[in-house]
C-alpha cells in the first residue's frame, strides 16, 4: 500500500506524488495543489478510508511527535482538507472524539 500514487475519491482524483487534487464532474473541474502536509495527511485518510485513523499516528507520521502544538496544527490541515473535499457531498472527514478522524466515503444508492 505504500506505493500507491493515485486514489479516486468520490469526484476527486488524488495524485499523490504530484499533490495533486483533481475535481471532475462533468464541465466542472478544479485542480487543488496541495502543501505537502496537506498532501500526507489526504494520503494517510485514503490509505484508511472509512476506518479510524488515529491521532496520534498521523501526527507522529507526519509531524514527528504528538504534542499538543502539532495536534491543534493538525486540526487546521483537516479543516483545509475539508474545505477541499465539501464539493463533493458524498466524502467527509468525521472526528472520532478522543481517537482520530474517519474519512467517510458514502457510496451512492442506487
Amino acid at each position: 500500500e505504500e506505493d500507491i500514487k493515485e486514489f479516486q475519491l468520490g469526484k476527486f482524483n488524488f495524485n499523490y506524488p504530484l499533490r495533486e487534487l483533481v475535481f471532475a464532474d462533468g464541465d466542472d473541474k478544479e485542480v487543488n495543489k496541495l502543501s505537502p502536509k496537506e498532501a500526507h495527511l489526504l494520503r494517510l485518510f485514503c490509505l484508511n478510508i472509512n476506518d479510524v485513523l488515529p491521532r496520534s499516528e498521523a501526527l507522529t507520521k507526519i509531524w514527528g511527535e504528538d504534542n499538543y502544538f502539532t495536534a491543534r496544527s493538525m486540526d487546521v490541515f483537516v479543516t483545509k482538507l475539508r474545505k477541499y473535499l465539501a464539493k463533493d457531498e458524498s466524502l467527509e472527514i468525521v472526528n472520532i472524539h478522543g481517537n482520530g478522524f474517519r474519512l467517510l466515503e458514502k457510496k451512492e444508492e442506487v
